[in-house]
């Protein structure tokens, strides 16, 4: 079932269950019977949380989950335990930075081909369910999916039956006009893209202007935070030799006064976005450089799975990283795996190996994207099904082909190698642009 992306990329084919032409639900009975024979009708995939979820059941569920070994599926043959899931929720962008994506653009899917908000959240369920702790949303640009607040909150509702972390990546543009909404949804950690301080060096990255509100909604998380808010919020700057290596000191100087990390990233070739060596700016390089600036720069002891390497200057409030894809790899404890945003499980960022799971998801719906419409009918079958047998705190198995799922999802996981080609051979592999990789 893997199959090799771009150009052009493979999808796997439709699987047309029945002979409708439209998302209609006259042929339920045979959604039902599906439902009736599936190994995931006895499954859980969680609804939204309700008060009557006690501490009491929480700390139950949490003592159960941690006797269970950690799930197969997610589980590869160097014995990485994959609880990190990273979910493109749009192809589209605000603006279009030098490093991302090409100046022109990129050709968006068509919009049936991209995971719906019943999709997103379904096969969320799976993979908490497996033992993922931690999903972060991001696209394109996560904050311009016009319901991605609706999404969050789905999502969030996770929280209950594992989930821990639930994150963004954004260019904080739209950020601070839904902050608030998105905290309440659940949101614990952002990841937020800025690769310059100077306004007029942003619009030269970005090709667009916007500024001012990056900078507004970065001022917004840490006036929440000193409301107790409690987000983790990491700036991430790629840094490109010749364009904005002269900011690396002005950046570390945010952490003087600011809670926050700001994280170097070396610059990685994707498609369309002009990669060369020398405009690659190395870890051990901008160290020294910092290193020259702030002697008493200290390293910080990592966790295992950590992208980033952290280093923290004495009696400065935040935190600087280097996330180091190019010189010095992290596979080795790589917990990551990556959905895009039309369906496909990608199990390494620099790897051009797929498996498309929406496909397989919308077997169920004979071919067609699972909508709310569908998703509810599914959700009134179950529970038919369950003749009433569905407790407070026992949640809609919907899915009648999580089994399939998980036996792609471990065939791909199981497939994933050690590490990733190296420097020299990176730049010469076809990848879509990040743009649409999600990141």
């Amino acid at each position: 079932m893997l199959v090799i992306a771009r150009t052009p990329l493979t999808v796997l084919p439709r699987v047309r269950c029945c002979s409708r032409t439209s998302i209609g639900w006259s042929n339920s009975n045979s959604i039902q019977r599906q439902l009736a024979t599936s190994t995931l009708a006895h499954a859980t995939v969680p609804a939204v949380a309700t008060s009557s979820d006690t501490a009491a059941s929480l700390s139950r569920r949490d003592q159960i989950r941690k006797t269970k070994p950690f799930s197969e599926f997610l589980t590869d043959t160097f014995h990485r335990q994959h609880d990190y899931l990273r979910i493109s929720v749009t192809e589209r962008c605000n603006l279009r930075c030098v490093y991302c994506m090409p100046e022109e653009g990129v050709s968006l899917s068509p919009s049936r081909e991209l995971l719906t908000t019943p999709e997103i959240f379904l096969l969320s369920s799976v993979f908490v369910s497996q033992g993922v702790n931690k999903i972060r949303l991001t696209g394109g640009e996560p904050t311009v999916r016009r319901d991605i607040l609706s999404l969050m909150q789905q999502i969030g509702s996770l929280r209950t039956h594992g989930l821990k972390e639930l994150c963004i990546t954004t260019n904080g543009i739209s950020l601070h006009r839904k902050l608030d909404s998105m905290v309440q949804a659940g949101l614990t950690g952002i990841n937020l893209s800025l690769d310059t301080l100077d306004p007029w060096q942003f619009q030269i990255m970005t090709r667009r202007k916007g500024f001012d509100a990056v900078q507004k909604s970065i001022d917004r998380i840490l006036e929440m935070n000193r409301l107790g808010a409690g987000i983790k919020l990491k700036i991430n700057c790629v840094v490109m030799r010749g364009v904005n290596d002269r900011e690396l000191l002005p950046f570390v100087e945010m952490t003087r006064e600011k809670d926050l990390e700001i994280r170097f990233i070396e610059y990685m070739p994707f498609d369309g976005n002009k990669w060369n060596r020398g405009k690659m700016l190395s870890y051990m390089e901008m160290l020294d450089m910092i290193r020259e600036q702030y002697p008493g720069l200290q390293k910080v002891t990592d966790h295992k799975n950590d992208t980033s390497k952290t280093w923290h200057i004495p009696g400065f409030a935040g935190r600087i990283g280097f996330i180091t894809s190019m010189t010095h790899n992290f596979c080795g404890t790589c917990n990551r795996l990556r959905i895009t945003s039309d369906g496909n499980l990608k199990v390494c960022l620099f790897g051009n190996a797929e498996v498309s799971l929406r496909d397989i998801l919308r077997q169920s719906n004979c071919g067609e994207p699972i909508d709310e419409e569908a998703f509810e009918a599914m959700k009134r079958i179950e529970m038919d099904r369950r003749e009433g047998r569905v407790s407070s705190d026992q949640r809609l198995g919907v899915a009648p082909n999580e089994a399939e799922l998980l036996d792609i999802i471990g065939m791909a996981v199981r497939n994933k190698k050690a590490k990733h080609a190296g420097i020299g051979e990176l730049e010469h592999m076809k990848n879509r642009p990040m743009i649409l990789i999600g990141g």
